[in-house]
């Protein structure tokens, strides 16, 4: 389990009591993705999907930018014929990359916040998008310039933006090249909160304590139900959601909850 928490170039990984944090590490490139850094996000959330010990996420990155996407021309400018990539490198490896990592943090059954400064933009904005939680300054800058670069969308945007913004707004911002600031971010629906640049840190801290300290499984269990509804009737629903209550209520955290109420104090879950 350790070792899926080292760092990696570009990504720095720790665990803090009962929260992992990844920030995101090149601030020289805007934090911009590599496949080395992606492989360690993916290995680090996947270790979190069992980690007894861990109650939420925290994803930031260093410096005065999030993420400034996928460093595609660090890749292209590969000159050794043994590692240049070959006809269909990228049907290949975005199963393992992106197309691993957006499930991984829209299914992972622990709280994810994501603090936005600066830029947001391809993978960036998407990976700010999965989160349950994002806070952003007011004036960065979420961006899927995936077009302008003469190809199509990937990790998802295609997916989840039309569901979280409607088909049109998406059409906008992947079709006709829409940049939105953090507060147009909120409006939009693509994050939770706006808050002044140098309030960004702190208002994430908050966040992530409230969530770190709240119900686990019950908080996991409703990210789940709330990920699976738009693919299910209500009737199925209904069921999952049953399960989930059962599941739930056999929790020593829902025991605490019915201890608090009846005495009228603040619960104090353990996440159990």
């Amino acid at each position: 389990m350790k070792e899926a928490y080292e760092p990696v170039d570009g990504l720095d990984v720790a665990v803090d009591g009962p929260v992992l944090r990844l920030i995101l590490n090149r601030p020289e490139r805007r934090n911009t993705l590599t496949d080395t850094s992606i492989a360690g996000l993916i290995r680090a959330l996947e270790s979190a999907e069992t980690d007894e010990g861990l109650r939420a996420v925290l994803l930031t990155g260093a410096g005065e930018n999030f993420c400034g996407g996928f460093d595609l021309a660090a890749r292209n400018a590969r000159t050794d014929a043994e590692v240049r990539p070959r006809t269909g490198s990228i049907q290949r490896r975005l199963p393992t990359q992106a197309n691993r990592l957006i499930p991984l943090l829209l299914e992972l059954q622990l709280p994810v916040v994501c603090a936005v400064r600066g830029w947001a933009v391809g993978i960036g904005a998407q990976i700010a998008l999965a989160a349950d939680f994002t806070v952003t300054a007011t004036d960065a800058v979420f961006w899927y310039p995936f077009l302008r670069r003469g190809f199509t969308p990937d990790s998802g945007s295609t997916w989840l933006l039309p569901r979280v913004v409607g088909p049109a707004r998406a059409r906008e911002l992947l079709m006709l090249d829409r940049k939105l600031t953090g507060a147009e971010a909120v409006e939009w629906g693509i994050a939770h909160e706006s808050v002044e640049p140098d309030m960004v840190a702190a208002a994430a801290e908050t966040l992530v304590d409230r969530l770190a300290a709240g119900p686990t499984v019950a908080l996991g269990l409703t990210k789940a139900l709330l990920g699976a509804a738009p693919g299910h009737d209500l009737h199925r629903h209904l069921a999952d959601e049953a399960y989930a209550m059962e599941l739930s209520s056999r929790s020593p955290d829902f025991r605490e909850g019915m201890r608090a109420f009846a005495e009228r104090r603040s619960p104090e879950f353990e996440g159990r």
